[in-house]
């Protein structure tokens, strides 16, 4: 915790010149929960001290159901903690301990019922589907069981295996069945009914939110091109607007300053990074600190592919013509012709025009949301 009150420190230094506010943080994990209320509200008064914070900050934890106390809860929310993201997973015990979790989904319903009295009014459950094993009926379920909290946003995302992680070496041995690809594609088509039906807003490829914002209250930073759900989770439309942000702690990632950069990952090396300080801190280019050891300097090709990218993945707004060339200087269709042209005739793409700004807009379709990988692969 010291380090990375040092490193907050160190990178709200006068010599940054980081003068925007804060508009979103977000405790990440591992499991951040297992820390102690004082540990947050520490790392809380640490950010409120080196930088601005927006007067409407949204500061969300991940949380994991069973790691958190009536207790915990309050002490977080008196801190400046405003919205939970509890990482629910499944309401089946089956495919809880599938995914190795300890708690039950009466720890989930106690989780939430704590938080709400504790006064938190923004809570994401967070899910997975396509699971080894995992049928339709057990997915409508959990998003029965789900919907029936009432959470403020709720995200749904497919299993994938990857290498190095317990399910990769099991499923290379075979001990792990693979999902099925054409089960996964109909929970996800389900999600995408069962949730529009009760309220939820579909806002980006797996994330959906409830919009209780009536029409002229503005609480939101809005798109100039549709109108987005209140409860749309602000720190992450920073990843898929291509915006800056700070990574701070062992293994955190961030975008500033023109660069991509990322943290040593093992503890003991952060705290050692920082414990070890003795070069002035004017040999470090903002937003580099002592524990970054990988950063990349963004050539324009690499922030206009990566535009693409994460601005396709938002199904409101899409890639606006007009916001690119604001960014680049440059006409998409000019940038990316084939593209652009392929991928709407084979129906993956569609342009819209804004009825706010006039703009052209180009969004995933339908058929393009379950085969987002193939429209993705094309501005990598």
């Amino acid at each position: 915790m010291d380090s990375l009150i040092r490193e907050i420190n160190f990178i709200g230094q006068p010599i940054t010149n980081y003068q925007s506010p804060i508009t979103t943080i977000f405790f990440g994990g591992g499991t951040p929960s297992l820390l102690s209320g004082p540990q947050l509200a520490s790392v809380m008064d640490a950010l409120r001290a080196a930088f601005a914070f927006s007067p409407d900050l949204e500061a969300t934890i991940e949380a994991n159901p069973g790691t958190t106390s009536p207790e915990f809860l309050r002490h977080i929310r008196e801190a400046g903690i405003n919205r939970i993201s509890f990482g629910v997973q499944s309401a089946n015990p089956e495919e809880l301990r599938t995914l190795e979790r300890s708690h039950n989904f009466f720890d989930v319903i106690n989780s939430i019922k704590w938080a709400r009295q504790a006064g938190f009014r923004n809570l994401n459950l967070d899910l997975i589907y396509g699971l080894p094993e995992q049928t339709l009926a057990s997915w409508k379920s959990t998003l029965q069981r789900v919907a029936d909290l009432h959470p403020e946003h709720i995200s749904a995302y497919a299993l994938t295996l990857e290498h190095g992680t317990p399910f990769g070496r099991w499923s290379q041995r075979g001990l792990l069945p693979l999902p099925d690809p054409d089960l996964a594609a109909d929970m996800y088509e389900f999600a995408e009914e069962f949730l529009g039906a009760n309220g939820y807003v579909h806002y980006e490829i797996s994330n959906w939110a409830i919009d209780r914002r009536p029409m002229t209250e503005d609480r939101l930073p809005q798109s100039p091109v549709f109108r987005l759900p209140s409860h749309a989770c602000r720190h992450n439309l920073q990843y898929w607007r291509s915006l800056p942000y700070l990574g701070l702690g062992a293994g955190a990632h961030g975008y500033a300053g023109g660069y991509r950069y990322s943290n040593v990952l093992r503890i003991k090396t952060y705290i050692e990074r920082f414990s070890n300080l003795q070069l002035p801190i004017s040999n470090y280019q903002f937003p580099l600190t002592p524990a970054v050891v990988n950063h990349h300097r963004q050539t324009e090709r690499d922030d206009m592919n990566e535009y693409m990218l994460n601005n396709l993945r938002l199904l409101i707004e899409g890639v606006s013509a007009a916001d690119f060339k604001s960014r680049f200087g440059r006409e998409l269709t000019e940038v990316y012709p084939r593209e652009i042209e392929e991928l709407t005739q084979n129906g993956l793409l569609e342009k819209k025009i804004s009825e706010v700004s006039g703009s052209e807009v180009y969004r995933l379709t339908k058929r393009g949301r379950l085969l987002g990988n193939q429209v993705f692969v094309r501005f990598v």
